[in-house]
């Protein structure tokens, strides 16, 4: 039997074979949004027994704004329960300031091993000598919903599992057009997708700040890594020691875009790269684990975490659509073209769905016109990830700021 390995043949599999591979990201990506409109399903039953809280708090050189963050913790936060900053390799007056809230300040130094994880295995060494039932992580650049560490703290106790609120950004007082689809995407990635796989009874990751963990079982994984995406990691692992984090829709944690470029760049360089970082290395064991361990929800997570951030995926898309529309042109092969029309079309839906129900109200639609210089923007950003990518933790400088605003009056069936 002859097969035809002609370069028109060959360009013609390549292109199919980039098709198909995108298909599965688009369809997982287009379901999860579409299942966040599903009607909730039955609520957590509430619990009369109100369990002991440690509110750990990573902050890094933070003395710019934690003290309203910790202010408002503070009023959340009443004995027995205990809110704990730890000062971790701090050059500035984060510790002093923290102290003066009257909060329980630790400090931590360790020029070589920096990074969130080491800070949050220290905290937690300070409390195994009188362990909570729950601990809560905040991150000290972000405010709290009132009720939201109530919610979280009785979900993980009840479920015995993490559960992680829900974290969005807030406009800089002076917004770029990128700014507010970078907010967008940010709204897609930690509120849309993750209530989609919510309604559909499905686990989903955890976002770095707003998580609770019983704890048994933020004990029974290490924390001490420079991982930059440190939340991330600790999701697979506890997913496969059969702990997979339950999505808590009722809840709310606002964190403030970076007004500066730099600071924005940095910020979304650590995010991606090391998302893409942990995608290449943790799918392929999740996958083999939902086989070995015949477990739906870590396929579920497998897949969604082998979406890659919404920049990429549509330069990805358009790229390989480009490159199918001139092979159509030139040698009539239309399959890939129809795939690619296809797929857009998945996103497309998607994205509109998730701006029109969940983003209307604060993002303009002239958002969404700004999504193709957004993705202009970010080209550098995955370059680099080619050439050179981010393996080391670094902070985001961060804004002077009050506060940031918090609606607390929306009501739980808004933010459901």
């Amino acid at each position: 039997m002859f097969v035809d390995f002609s370069p028109v043949s060959l360009v013609h599999i390549l292109l199919l074979a980039a098709a198909l591979v995108l298909l599965a990201p688009s369809a997982v990506f287009l379901s999860e949004c579409f299942a966040a409109l599903l009607p909730p399903s039955q609520k957590l039953k509430r619990s009369a027994y109100s369990p002991k809280i440690a509110v750990l708090v990573p902050a890094h050189n933070e003395a710019m704004g934690i003290q309203p963050v910790l202010e408002s913790l503070s009023a959340q936060v009443q004995m027995p329960n205990r809110l704990v900053v730890i000062a971790d390799n701090c050059t500035d007056q984060t510790a002093q300031i923290a102290r003066s809230t009257g909060v329980t300040v630790i400090e931590r130094q360790d020029t070589e091993r920096r990074g969130k994880g080491y800070a949050l295995d220290y905290g937690l060494k300070f409390l195994a000598a009188d362990p909570p039932d729950v601990v809560i992580v905040v991150d000290a650049d972000c405010e709290v919903q009132p009720g939201t560490l109530d919610r979280i703290a009785e979900s993980a106790l009840l479920t015995g599992r993490p559960t992680q609120a829900v974290y969005l950004m807030e406009l800089p007082a002076h917004p770029k057009p990128k700014d507010a689809v970078s907010a967008l995407a940010f709204l897609v990635k930690n509120w849309v997708r993750p209530q989609g796989l919510h309604r559909l009874g499905l686990p989903g990751i955890l976002t770095g700040t707003g998580m609770a963990f019983p704890w048994s079982v933020i004990q029974s994984v290490s924390l001490a890594s420079g991982n930059i995406v440190e939340d991330m990691q600790l999701s697979m692992d506890l997913a496969i020691a059969g702990y997979p984090t339950i999505f808590c829709p009722e809840t709310r944690v606002i964190g403030l875009l970076p007004q500066q470029d730099q600071a924005a760049k940095s910020q979304r360089t650590r995010w991606e790269h090391g998302h893409l970082q942990t995608m290449r290395a943790q799918v392929p064991p999740l996958l083999k684990a939902a086989i070995q361990q015949k477990r739906f929800d870590l396929l579920a997570i497998a897949l969604d975490l082998s979406i890659p951030p919404l920049s990429l995926l549509i330069m990805l898309w358009l790229a390989v659509t480009f490159a199918a529309v001139m092979a159509g042109f030139l040698t009539q092969f239309w399959l890939p073209t129809g795939l690619m029309v296809l797929e857009g079309a998945m996103l497309l839906a998607a994205i509109l769905v998730a701006w029109v129900r969940f983003g209307r109200a604060d993002l303009p639609a002239s958002t969404l016109l700004a999504v193709p210089f957004y993705v202009l923007w970010k080209i550098p950003l995955y370059v680099a990830f080619l050439v050179k990518p981010q393996t080391k933790w670094v902070r985001t400088e961060r804004d002077r700021i009050d506060a940031v605003k918090i609606d607390a009056a929306q009501s739980e069936s808004d933010l459901a």
